[in-house]
């Protein structure tokens, strides 16, 4: 088992400043914590996750609208050719703005826990010092998720009987399976981050800081997504309330589409760093003693 480090709360370079406690409590925390103080943590810090949320969400729009309108120039207008674009345009986008938003949240994340609020820039900057180990760690995952998505739209396009059936089963069976292989790697981003490990080095660490504690996670992991669909809902009635007006049009429903999937993102990606930061602290309180303060012998 590697050592708990020394410095700050969670290895985050420095104690909590003097009379200015952390919003995460330094302790292991009950399930109903873990659900609650991620949106505490991120509303302690609403200034600079609103500002790179609101530009990240704004260029990931505008690289989608380009990239689909250039296609339909290329294309003479070809409905197949708008509809690829904006379905792998968007992913593009989706992957680049989850990749920003979950290492600066959880970079503003930690500095909170250690007791000194960052700004966005600083939460960049320490987002680019750990960028090559955090792009090595999601690369398998990206990977396969690159493979899935358009494999499964093309199953769906080809065979619509069988690809409801495999979307009831996977509504059914597939969340609770991904949640738990998840989970394992639950902790790796802050592990990145806190710690300076390397891809290997952070997937071993989580898989030990979590061990005994996967269904739980898991728990947190699905009761956290079901919470992000009914918060939501809104943004889908506002969807439908511009489209009434709006008509049906090629574009109007593409750039309400494309827009509503990235907000749902922008949001389920800062709740979901900011539980990772809160779920690394709880673990390594239980596992390592965190918590504990040893008096200075004098």
């Amino acid at each position: 088992m590697l050592p708990a480090d020394p410095a700050g709360a969670v290895g985050a370079e420095d104690d909590p400043a003097p009379g200015s406690g952390p919003t995460v409590p330094v302790r292991p925390l009950t399930f109903r914590e873990l659900l609650d103080v991620p949106f505490a943590l991120v509303q302690a810090n609403i200034g600079a996750v609103a500002k790179l949320a609101a530009a990240g969400l704004v260029v990931a729009e505008l690289f989608v609208m380009a990239v689909t309108a250039g296609v339909s120039v290329l294309t003479d207008g070809s409905d197949d050719g708008i509809g690829w674009a904006a379905l792998l345009s968007t992913l593009v986008a989706a992957w680049a703005l989850r990749f920003l938003l979950r290492g600066t949240t959880v970079a503003l994340g930690l500095a909170d826990v250690a007791g000194h609020r960052i700004g966005w820039s600083a939460a960049l900057d320490r987002l680019w010092a750990s960028a090559p180990r955090q792009l090595l760690f999601e690369f398998p995952y990206t990977l396969f998720w690159t493979v899935a998505i358009p494999a499964y739209w093309l199953l769906l396009d080809e065979a619509t009987a069988l690809g409801v059936v495999l979307l009831v089963l996977m509504a059914f069976f597939v969340p609770p399976l991904l949640g738990r292989v998840r989970a394992t790697r639950y902790a790796a981003t802050p592990v990145i981050h806190a710690e300076r490990a390397d891809r290997s080095t952070a997937a071993q660490r989580a898989k030990l800081l979590v061990a005994g504690k996967e269904w739980s996670l898991t728990g947190l992991w699905l009761a956290h997504r079901g919470l992000l669909v009914l918060l939501m809902l809104p943004v889908f009635g506002l969807w439908l309330f511009v489209a009434d007006f709006s008509g049906t049009h090629l574009w109007t429903v593409i750039t309400l589409t494309t827009t509503s999937v990235l907000v749902f993102l922008t949001f389920g990606e800062v709740v979901e760093a900011a539980t990772r930061v809160v779920a690394y602290l709880d673990m390594r309180c239980r596992r390592e003693g965190l918590d504990i303060k040893i008096p200075e012998l004098r």
